[in-house]
């Protein structure tokens, strides 16, 4: 097995201290799924009157377990829940063995917990097309249940990683009239992201009282402006989860609370920067922010059209100020641009003006801020209000060192 890694140097600089979700318990363990010496299974249970939300990767070939949660997400129930997940395997492309061996690790927790299997959900990354070991994985159930403690988030966070360099979470604490509500939450991503839906693995646990419902349009809103506006290098996966599950034990009712909508955003755009900043052999985090376009929809079509550019993106590896390769991905976006009304600004220096390089450029400034661990770059369509901000890294040669052994 290639050597893991080293860690990221956009990391941050200590995995954050979670606070305990009421409601919620966790276990990580070593099955030997893939992985030897580390854990890659991971449990958490949901106390009855929980509910659970998630979105889902749209690819036409998404794997067993994301077409399992699609079938079972909607459905009501007061039995509480479980979420079990496994590194190493995204048992996809793996056809009826796939079906089988979800439903024998559900089955398996849904007998351990006691839950209906309905309300059991799975979820599995790592490589495509070879069949799960999914004995590995029950074996271990019982293991799981016994382990399981509500501080143990972190150590889950750890048994989901495949080529991350880092766990990753965020919590957020709101302070209201009826008391505090907490939320935490972990994901797992580093490369084959590029979201259509949510994207890689992404786990938040909250203690707020909510409709399944409404929690789910409230995800499905915020993931619009979190996890797809990232991409690391334009590849979807065919396992990206979101699951977010509320055990309502805070007895605080958040329906319509503008308070709870703005920290579980802030919690899952935590998340996805962090996961852009564990980008395959990332050294840069670069926020692109497009203005001035025909639509928001145009915005984000000129933002992704330079975020998932190779050329850009290698420009930024190389610390090149090269505005040129912006002019390009923006011509060839498909999205509504005239060479005449476009500006281009490096940071907070003006690169380029009406269809040409502005006057007071000087290819030094350009090139001081490329040598920054985080780079802005700004373009202003100029043919309308439309607005939007994406987040990419750029792209090295550790990206394909880490993907060319990703299997040996």
């Amino acid at each position: 097995m290639a050597k893991p890694a080293p860690r990221s140097p956009l990391a941050p600089a200590a995995f954050p201290d979670l606070p305990v979700i009421d409601g919620a318990r966790f276990a990580a363990v070593e099955a030997g799924v893939r992985y030897k010496g580390r854990r890659d299974v991971m449990l958490a249970l949901l106390d009855p009157g929980s509910v659970v939300a998630g979105v889902f990767t749209r690819s036409a070939t998404r794997s067993a377990p994301v077409l399992d949660c699609q079938d079972k997400i909607g459905g009501e129930g007061d039995e509480g829940a479980a979420i079990i997940v496994n590194s190493g395997n995204s048992n996809a492309f793996t056809g009826r063995n796939g079906r089988d061996a979800t439903a024998a690790v559900t089955g398996a927790v849904a007998t351990a917990t006691g839950l209906p299997e309905t309300r059991v959900f799975s979820s599995s990354t790592g490589v495509i097309g070879e069949p799960l070991p999914h004995d590995r994985i029950t074996a271990k159930i019982d293991d799981l249940v016994a382990a399981l403690l509500p501080d143990s988030l972190p150590d889950a966070a750890h048994a989901i990683m495949t080529t991350d360099t880092f766990p990753k979470g965020a919590s957020a604490t709101i302070e209201t009239s009826d008391g505090p509500v907490k939320i935490a939450g972990i994901a797992k991503g580093s490369g084959m992201i590029a979201p259509d839906m949510a994207t890689m693995l992404v786990y938040i646990f909250t203690d707020a009282k909510i409709a399944r419902g409404d929690l789910q349009s409230l995800v499905s809103s915020i993931n619009d402006r979190t996890f797809n506006c990232i991409t690391v290098d334009s590849d979807t996966s065919t396992s990206d989860t979101l699951l977010i599950g509320a055990t309502g034990q805070s007895g605080v009712d958040v329906t319509g609370s503008t308070a709870f909508a703005e920290a579980l955003e802030g919690v899952m755009l935590d998340l996805a920067h962090q996961v852009v900043r564990d980008g395959e052999g990332a050294t840069k985090f670069v926020t692109i922010s497009v203005t001035g376009a025909a639509s928001d929809g145009d915005a984000r079509q000129h933002a992704m059209a330079i975020a998932n550019s190779p050329l850009v993106k290698t420009a930024i590896a190389g610390e090149d100020p090269n505005w040129g390769r912006i002019v390009m991905a923006v011509g060839k976006s498909g999205a509504a641009a005239d060479r005449d009304t476009l500006s281009i600004r490096f940071g907070d220096t003006l690169v380029a003006e009406n269809g040409w390089v502005s006057p007071d450029y000087r290819e030094e400034d350009g090139a001081a801020h490329m040598k920054r661990p985080e780079i802005g770059i700004a373009v202003d369509i100029g043919l309308g209000d439309g607005q939007a901000t994406v987040w990419t890294c750029d792209l090295t040669h550790g990206y394909i060192s880490i993907n060319a052994d990703y299997r040996s």
